[in-house]
């Protein structure tokens, strides 16, 4: 018998449901207990079971509520990258390559006739789709540049480097976020993580980094937040060449642990709020996992000493009470979390400490994405 189902998963949550009552995950396109097909649709964010509709190749949600919406799945489900997202039938007629959302996209995949690339390719938009969900989730424009906003919309280039060279690296540039596939390779990606000394290096972190970029261009570039953001994280009109260089060079700004939330962040201004833009959605996301599966952080048993008002950028602002316990629910769940990762021999999953000017500019970013609060 199926199991009964306890509860209902929080709306925007990651805890989602089959119609057997069995759990289902994120990544899944069908369930593993009673075989039925599932879809990830982004409007509403919910992984969903899904029934055949009347017409060849198009699906309906099977859920308890009436839908009239029908479905076709993402082009990409059967290829190396695996995508379980849903495409609104409506939504149809002006994609062509009848991709989602995320895979949508997509301006350069990887060779995929070299065999490995199959397997890299798939672990970069794994790591995409959880982007982007979370992009979705905050009401962010992700319109492609490819087929939809070709002006401004957002793009990405997975590639890997000629064996000739040069090396294809990681970054952003005008609305497209370029991703060197080796760092979908764990063995590679460790290695160069120890060769920076970096405490953290993973696909999704390089994603919301290099999306940060992208954000930056489009919410603060021109806007009336630009004078408070040269306040908070400096002028990004110097020279970010010879920035990049220096740090190269010299290593990071000397005390840096006191005014950034990485030392990568204390190279510019661009890389200061490109990193605390991570360290967001880094938050966002784990609070919203740990909450739709029911973990209540009242019940945590660690002692922090907890941030105030003063250190948030308006400290006054409508919401800032309710900004700070969520800061400060993340700084003890990473606490409980770091000891967990310790019993089983494995590095700390946040290993960052938050400094008094970093919560400020994570408030000031919260402010700049989030809606109102009265």
């Amino acid at each position: 018998m199926a199991p009964k189902r306890k509860r209902k998963p929080v709306a925007g949550g990651r805890a989602y449901f089959c119609r057997c009552g069995r759990p289902v995950f994120f990544r899944n396109s069908v369930c593993l207990a009673c075989k039925t097909p599932l879809g990830y649709e982004p409007h509403l964010r919910q992984v969903l079971p899904l029934a055949p509709a009347s017409e060849p190749e198009l699906w309906q949600l099977a859920t308890d509520g009436v839908s009239s919406e029908k479905y076709l799945r993402c082009a990409n489900l059967d290829s190396s990258a695996g995508c379980n997202w849903l495409v609104l039938e409506q939504d149809a007629a002006d994609n062509p390559r009848k991709l989602c959302i995320a895979c949508r996209l997509n301006r350069t995949i990887p060779d995929l006739s070299v065999p490995e690339n199959g397997v890299l390719w798939g672990r970069v938009e794994a790591a995409k789709r959880r982007l982007v969900s979370s992009l979705i989730a905050l009401n962010l424009p992700v319109d492609s540049r490819v087929d939809q906003d070709t002006q401004r919309g957002l793009a990405f280039d997975f590639l890997s480097s000629p064996p000739e060279g040069p090396r294809v690296l990681t970054g952003h540039a005008d609305g497209i976020i370029t991703i060197n596939i080796e760092e979908a390779n764990d063995s590679a990606r460790e290695r160069i993580r120890e060769e920076l000394r970096e405490p953290y290096r993973t696909l999704l972190g390089h994603l919301r980094h290099e999306a940060g970029h992208y954000y930056w261009g489009r919410l603060i570039a021109g806007s009336t937040w630009l004078d408070d953001f040269r306040t908070l994280f400096g002028d990004e009109r110097q020279d970010y060449a010879a920035a990049l260089q220096r740090n190269y060079q010299q290593g990071p700004l000397p005390g840096w642990e006191q005014q950034y939330v990485s030392a990568y962040a204390s190279v510019h201004p661009w890389e200061d709020w490109a990193e605390t833009w991570a360290h967001y959605l880094h938050i966002v996301d784990v609070l919203d996992t740990a909450l739709s599966f029911g973990l209540d952080f009242r019940k945590l048993e660690m002692e922090i000493e907890p941030f105030n008002r003063e250190a948030l950028f308006r400290p006054n602002e409508a919401g800032a009470k309710r900004f700070l316990a969520v800061l400060n629910a993340w700084i003890e769940l990473t606490a409980v979390l770091n000891e967990l990762s310790r019993s089983m021999g494995q590095p700390d999953l946040y290993p960052f400490a938050l400094p008094h000017p970093a919560v400020a500019k994570l408030h000031f970013i919260h402010l700049v994405i989030a809606p109102p609060v009265d």
